[in-house]
């Protein structure tokens, strides 16, 4: 009698607790790493690259949906540093961005940690060093947030998943780069691809007749990447944490910064096949690659390697229009203004954001309208917690392109949180680019070529469109995208295209309601650094 008048009691605390929300704290996960310089070769040249714990490229991130995660940077290199974690949305929470409109750096020999949650969030991210140039050195791994058990996959359990990290590759030295933009230099062609930090090294080992899970990330700074792997088809399955319809591709296309992963049955003859990476959008390309190997193989990949498309635009326009969203998904997903349907939500402002590029006292400098943005030495939100003045100012950023020689300047606009808003990427150039948004994933909507109009907003897919934070703009064209900004705080929309971002074309995203309070902005860590301004503060 007693161990039923116990156990009624505990199944009464568990009831109790499920009415009321009571929940046991979402696991924690502790890493500590030290970022150093050390001697690296990927393409046969010693070169000095930024090491994580030793390693090139940095360890790979494991965690599950609401997991927190805290990782404590010791920077051993002989200027600031800060680490951004790229599609991670930092709920509440844009103190641990790591960029520098929300974080001041982390100053040579001392030690800073973030602490975030990976709220809501399923899929394949990655993170890099966001501060000067150190991108091109290395310092970047993968990030992966995983389901947890109650969270159904919309296919069956892979028998086991890879990463690989896809990207171009300079020989030379990142400071000697970035002295070289400092100067008004154009970024020069990259020396070579990267598979996993080498040209032709990589290996993925499965079984005849299983299915695994491939994760790719395009972790370069400047060239958008195809995939393909010899004899095999792909079913692409996520796009940067939403599940896809499951079409079938012979190659895929993935642009800077951005990340998807695809299936891989193992169905051919036991041996060894090739894993093509391609330079897109020129008649010469540059390649990588890598080994898919079945177990008990013993016979080499054969030539020649599978061929994929170069320099065609219009190829990949298409691949991307058919990549949608799957509805019926279990998965974290967004619920703006309390419905599914984006579609039939009222836009409340729009952004037409022009990439420009033009010259400033005799060098060479990129843009948003015209504006070449300046990261100020007191961060953005620094300025905005403490209320310090001459910082940025909203009533001075444009919305549209403007005509007129090009300016350098601050740009951050002004956003109500909740505001549900439309973003025109205008490409007027012959280069394609690629655009990320931290702390939100948006909808892209549309792709076309030439000038947007508002009269192409009848041509927008208002029903599955892919819901991501980074997205491509073709050449002489333009990306259309709806955003839910339902994440307070100071968010960085930048060109994934690195160089292009350095020399200032990036600007800021203030999502920013009057009410102080917990539920809707975390308080600032007490462990902020503070610089410029803010020193003292």
């Amino acid at each position: 009698m007693r161990h039923v008048t116990i156990l009624s009691f505990l199944l009464g605390i568990l009831a109790f607790s499920s009415i009321f929300g009571i929940q046991a704290e979402s696991p924690y996960r502790y890493y500590d790493w030290e970022i150093t310089y050390g001697t690296i070769s990927p393409l046969g040249v010693p070169q000095k690259g930024i090491l994580i714990n030793g390693q090139f490229p940095g360890p790979t991130i494991n965690c599950d949906t609401n997991d927190n995660v805290i990782i404590t940077i010791y920077n051993r290199l002989d200027e600031p540093f800060l680490m951004t974690w790229n599609g991670v949305w930092q709920r509440k929470m844009s103190w641990q961005d790591g960029v520098l409109g929300t974080n001041c750096p982390i100053p040579p020999n001392s030690n800073w940690t973030y602490t975030m949650q990976s709220k809501d969030q399923i899929g394949t991210y990655m993170y890099f060093p966001s501060t000067a140039m150190h991108r091109v050195a290395g310092g970047f791994g993968a990030f992966n947030i995983h389901r947890r058990p109650v969270i159904s996959l919309p296919y069956p359990e892979p028998a086991g998943e890879y990463n690989l990290l896809v990207g171009d590759w300079y020989n030379m030295d990142h400071k000697v780069l970035q002295e070289r933009l400092d100067k008004g230099f154009d970024m020069p062609t990259p020396d070579g691809l990267l598979i996993n930090g080498h040209p032709n090294n990589t290996v993925l080992t499965g079984e005849e007749g299983k299915t695994y899970l491939i994760r790719v990330a395009n972790v370069g700074i400047m060239e958008s990447i195809n995939i393909r792997i010899q004899g095999h088809v792909m079913k692409l399955v996520e796009v940067e944490g939403s599940h896809v319809l499951q079409e079938i591709y012979e190659s895929l296309d993935v642009h800077p910064g951005q990340s998807l992963a695809f299936l891989v049955t193992l169905y051919g003859s036991v041996k060894d096949y090739y894993i093509v990476a391609s330079t897109r959008f020129a008649r010469t390309s540059i390649e990588a690659t890598a080994l898919l190997r079945y177990n008990g193989s013993n016979t080499d990949a054969s030539l020649p390697l599978p061929i994929g498309p170069t320099y065609h635009v219009h190829w990949s326009m298409k691949q991307a229009r058919t990549f949608r969203w799957n509805l019926t998904a279990n998965a974290a997903r967004p619920n703006p203004q309390g419905s599914y349907r984006y579609g039939g939500i009222e836009i409340t402002k729009t952004l037409i954001l022009g990439n420009s590029v033009d010259q400033i006292d005799g060098k060479m400098r990129y843009g948003v309208n015209n504006v070449s943005y300046v990261n100020p030495e007191t961060p953005l939100k620094l300025a905005d917690y403490y209320n310090i003045s001459g910082i940025f100012n909203l009533n001075t950023s444009r919305k549209e392109p403007a005509a007129g020689p090009m300016s350098y300047g601050t740009t951050v606009f002004g956003m109500d949180v909740h505001d549900y808003i439309e973003i025109i990427f205008q490409n007027n150039e012959a280069t394609t680019q690629s655009w990320h948004l931290d702390g939100h994933n948006f909808f892209v909507v549309a792709f076309g070529a030439n000038e947007w109009s508002p009269d192409m907003r009848r041509k927008y897919n208002l029903v599955d469109a892919v819901w991501r934070s980074t997205v491509q703009v073709y050449r002489d064209s333009w990306t259309a995208v709806l955003v839910s900004l339902d994440n307070k705080g100071m968010w960085n929309l930048r060109s994934a295209i690195w160089h292009r971002q350095y020399l200032g074309q990036q600007v800021y995203l203030r999502a920013w309601n009057n009410e102080p309070s917990l539920r809707t902005e975390s308080d600032i860590p007490t462990n902020a650094l503070k610089c410029g301004k803010a020193a003292k503060l």
